[in-house]
């Protein structure tokens, strides 16, 4: 039962979280582009790396921590659903550069976050 309040209680921050990061990421940067939804895939790409590392080797966290962060918390921040929507939607207005664009960052760059916040949670625990 517990496993199930973890993801519920780390679903809700990450929601509210992304939710939270995406608006203002639009705010300052506008919407002509799905800029929120790519702020906070690359974001919880990073964060999905470095905790990957930190949960299991640095912190020996129980399985419900790892379920209230991995499966919860970042599964509601990041949002592949949201992408790929924003995308269909370029692509229904003839947006194929916008489209194309966004598939391309989103999965490079989210990529190159997640490598490099595993390799910056590698070297935490070597210092």
């Amino acid at each position: 039962m517990m496993q199930w309040v973890a993801v519920a209680a780390g679903g809700a921050l990450g929601a509210m979280s992304r939710f939270w990061i995406s608006h203002h990421v639009y705010q300052l940067l506008g919407k002509q582009f799905a800029w929120g939804t790519l702020a906070v895939n690359v974001l919880g790409s990073f964060i999905m790396g470095f905790m990957a590392v930190w949960l299991i080797d640095k912190l020996g966290a129980s399985s419900e921590w790892r379920l209230f962060v991995m499966t919860g918390f970042l599964g509601a921040l990041t949002t592949f659903s949201t992408f790929s929507f924003e995308t269909l939607q370029y692509l229904q207005v003839g947006e194929v550069n916008k489209a194309l664009a966004n598939i391309v960052i989103s999965v490079v760059v989210c990529l190159i976050a997640v490598w490099l916040g595993f390799n910056t949670g590698k070297l935490t625990l070597t210092e």
